[in-house]
């Protein structure tokens, strides 16, 4: 089981996931107090429900203050306190004129806290019950199998659309230009597939316990099959031109040297960067594995990517597919 005490990045992933937070909070069920359009929970209700006492709480918040402000945790005062005290003083259980600054958590806050605290019994069983929800979310949301979210994305319905024509350009380049067995196809789609996230085809099926027959492509993020598309019709026509100038077939050995020349060109670095950051990270939360060649990639998933993966516009395939049937026939007659 993931231990979320330890992560910062698993910790922001759920709360960064909006689906699971709602169905967390009508789950908890912990009353706050509804305050600038979120609810909000002094610092007396977060010892009494984590069984803590005051200097935990300074710990945590000194030792965790960016992760937690980021996160919602705020002291209010001047016009908002009196804002406040004019709404919840009589909830608060002091003298609230001698209140001059107070530190208030939202609901992101209070899970976040949960999340951090090695102290608390209640804070190990609410750790059990995120998880528990987090994964019982997402199944709900994609039918129980992750393996193919990437295709819930409408980029990536185009993106294998135009990607059989990209292919076809690298194969048939290969075909006309390099005096290589059959072996090439392989051989260089790994090269591609290395110098974009540092992985052939055999580690990535390995990784994410894809079968034999399944096709690796059928499990990328947009991004990076437009990224492969770019690299292959770019190298197609490299092959041509270098093979044109020679007047004759290249050598592996040369296309090896053109290889390097073209993956190490600055222009693709940033293109380059954000795939293997949308891979790394995206798998990591959506799909529970870890690419340790990209380990230093990996961030937090955003908001705006549960809303591309889970969210209204998201579909399975096969749906996108039904609603454009007239294109796939077009291809099909083409």
């Amino acid at each position: 089981m993931k231990d979320l005490t330890q992560s910062n990045i698993e910790r922001q992933n759920i709360l960064n996931n909006s689906y699971a937070l709602q169905n967390i909070q009508d789950h908890i069920g912990f009353p706050g107090m509804m305050f600038e359009g979120q609810f909000r929970y002094t610092r007396k209700q977060i010892t009494e429900f984590y069984e803590i006492d005051d200097k935990t709480i300074d710990r945590y918040l000194e030792n965790y203050q960016d992760e937690l402000k980021h996160n919602g945790y705020e002291v209010i005062k001047g016009k908002n306190l009196r804002a406040f005290k004019s709404q919840f003083g009589h909830l608060l259980g002091v003298d609230v004129n001698r209140v001059a600054v107070l530190g208030l958590f939202n609901f992101r806050t209070f899970l976040n806290l949960g999340m951090l605290l090695v102290e608390s019994e209640n804070g190990k069983k609410l750790r059990s019950t995120i998880l528990d929800i987090v994964i019982d979310t997402l199944n709900q949301k994609v039918g129980g199998n992750t393996k193919y979210i990437n295709q819930r994305d409408d980029d990536f319905f185009y993106a294998i659309l135009k990607e059989p024509n990209y292919r076809k350009d690298f194969t048939s380049a290969l075909n006309e230009c390099l005096e290589m067995g059959a072996y090439k196809y392989a051989f260089y789609t790994d090269k591609i597939y290395q110098a974009i996230f540092r992985e052939n085809a055999k580690e990535y099926k390995r990784i994410l316990q894809l079968e034999e027959k399944e096709n690796v492509r059928d499990t990328m993020y947009s991004e990076v099959l437009e990224l492969i598309a770019s690299f292959e019709t770019g190298l197609a026509h490299e092959i041509r031109k270098s093979s044109n100038n020679l007047k004759r077939k290249l050598l592996p050995e040369e296309l090896n040297n053109l290889f390097e020349d073209f993956v190490s060109h600055p222009l693709w670095k940033p293109l380059v960067e954000n795939a293997r950051t949308k891979m790394a990270s995206r798998d990591f939360g959506f799909r529970d594995v870890l690419h340790k060649n990209l380990e230093n990639y990996l961030n937090c998933i955003t908001h705006s990517d549960y809303e591309r993966f889970l969210g209204e516009k998201s579909k399975a395939l096969e749906e996108r597919i039904e609603e454009n049937i007239d294109v796939f026939n077009r291809l099909r007659d083409r």
